[in-house]
């Protein structure tokens, strides 16, 4: 039987070949994590939807959010106030036999080494040791708050080394177009600077200065 390819499924392909910085470009408005969650694996990139999961300081919310998680799911954790690992090898081992995108962790995170081997995108503030017990009643596929970000069940992540960017898949199927022109401009200037052009050549910097300074409006732009 052939799979049915949903317009979600495409523009999850097309968000995988765009960098963070040339979406941001595209949409200055749309939500980015806080920069201190960072990949433990450079060079990775993390493409799927949001399963949530607000941990407060205990490991039964993630442990119920991963049992639904499945293929091209990012499992998204607000890990509390108390700065204890709520992921590390065993739940990472399962989350890449699931086939998930990603784990992104609002707090900490252990067994680094163990991570690392898996090659699956995993993101978090820091890394400890020690972890938090089993006993509340889980909190999962609820909106949670990361920073002044709200993540809900289904929205679609995107992260790179530069961090992670979160919209619905309306709001990034309205700028995809404009994403992928921009990285194939910057790709375009990158290989002609590359080859001994000049970046000034292509950019409007001289004019943009004057009309500044004049007070008329304008703009700084590329071209190529």
């Amino acid at each position: 039987m052939v799979a049915c390819v949903t317009a979600v499924d495409e523009l999850l392909a097309r968000l995988l070949l765009v960098d963070t910085a040339s979406l941001s470009d595209a949409d200055k408005t749309l939500p980015v994590l806080a920069a201190t969650i960072r990949p433990l694996t450079p060079g990775l990139k993390m493409v799927g939807r949001a399963v949530t999961a607000n941990a407060n300081d205990d490991l039964m919310s993630v442990i119920a959010a991963l049992e639904i998680a499945g293929s091209g799911d990012v499992l998204v954790v607000t890990a509390g106030a108390a700065g204890l690992a709520v992921a590390g090898e065993l739940f990472g081992t399962e989350a890449f036999r699931r086939g998930l995108s990603g784990v992104v962790i609002d707090g900490f995170s252990r067994d680094t080494a163990a991570l690392r081997r898996l090659g699956l995108p995993f993101y978090s503030r820091g890394v400890t040791p020690k972890a938090p017990p089993a006993v509340k009643i889980p909190e999962f596929q609820i909106p949670v708050a990361i920073g002044e970000v709200e993540v809900r069940p289904g929205d679609l992540l995107v992260g790179d080394d530069d961090g992670i960017i979160v919209g619905s898949a309306e709001r990034f199927a309205a700028i995809i177009d404009t994403a992928e022109a921009i990285q194939t401009r910057e790709k375009t200037l990158r290989i002609a600077i590359e080859s001994g052009a000049s970046l000034f050549d292509a950019m409007n910097f001289t004019e943009h200065c004057s009309n500044l300074a004049a007070g008329r409006p304008s703009a700084l732009a590329f071209e190529g």
